[in-house]
């Protein structure tokens, strides 16, 4: 058997068993692994290779992720989190929040009596929204206009209080403005990064990729030590929400040419460029 075809083979076991615990995430390793006819300890080595995880963590991960929208759905959150696949409430509030930022029942209420700060600015980019909750910058997101901004980030929390910019916030936006417009500047703002432990290596390994240079998927996949796990990297820089104070927009395909960009490529390309002249000058 050629290599392709074996890589392709081990491509259709990853999403079989994705598909399979999607379905049902109390599936545990050794059906996943009979399944495949591998072992145990072979198929975990090959989820994890494709995935950057383990079975366990990806059917974890895709019980936080289901717990947004089934919390919203109930009107108790004892049946949200239950219908998330969690075994009793009780397991959900001992990782639940610490992923979702706050209680589960201000997740549900849309983040009542939850504090984020947020301010809005303009740069050669466009229109920037900037929020912080009281531990850093929680999201950092650009787009043609202030309004769609504020609108998308309101129906994430529609009950939060939303607090505007004072002084020393201004102060943090016009970093983050100045991070844009000059990007060789440091930042030296707290960053509130939230993600799934494998997505928190991926965004760390960004931040270390100097202003003017770039780094490809497979780079980074090497970099954090899962070189089998590019397209898990990618999948990562589009999650990251601190767009800029991350850079994700330093990651490029393997020929050099720019992949997709949560704020469009256009923008991707203009800060590769300003970075690029900074370093050239």
């Amino acid at each position: 058997m050629t290599a392709a075809p074996l890589s392709a083979r081990h491509n259709q076991l990853v999403r079989a068993a994705c598909e399979r615990l999607e379905r049902d995430d109390a599936v545990d390793l050794a059906t996943l692994a009979a399944d495949a006819n591998l072992s145990p300890w072979h198929f975990q080595r090959l989820f994890k290779s494709q995935t950057g995880l383990t079975p366990k963590q990806y059917a974890s991960a895709r019980r936080h992720q289901s717990i947004q929208g089934a919390l919203k759905q109930h009107a108790r959150v004892s049946d949200g989190i239950l219908e998330a696949g969690f075994g009793n409430p009780s397991g959900f509030y001992e990782q639940g929040a610490k992923r979702l930022g706050m209680s589960p029942t201000s997740f549900k209420q849309g983040g009542k009596d939850v504090e984020i700060r947020f301010g809005i600015a303009q740069c050669t980019l466009g229109a920037l929204l900037v929020a912080r909750t009281e531990i850093g910058i929680c999201d950092i997101r650009m787009g043609d206009d202030a309004e769609t901004l504020v609108h998308a980030f309101q129906d994430v929390f529609p009950n939060a209080v939303l607090l505007g910019g004072d002084e020393a916030f201004d102060t943090w936006i016009a970093k983050i403005v100045g991070l844009i417009e000059e990007p060789s500047a440091a930042l030296d703002l707290p960053l509130d990064i939230r993600g799934t432990a494998f997505q928190e290596r991926v965004w760390r390994a960004l931040m270390q990729i100097p202003p003017g240079t770039t780094a490809t998927y497979a780079e980074i996949a090497e970099r954090i030590g899962r070189p089998s796990s590019v397209r898990a990297v990618a999948n990562a820089c589009g999650a990251n929400k601190i767009a800029v104070a991350i850079p994700c927009h330093r990651v490029v395909r393997s020929d050099g040419s720019l992949s997709g960009y949560r704020w469009g490529v256009d923008r991707k390309r203009a800060l590769l460029l300003k970075e690029a002249a900074l370093s050239a000058s």
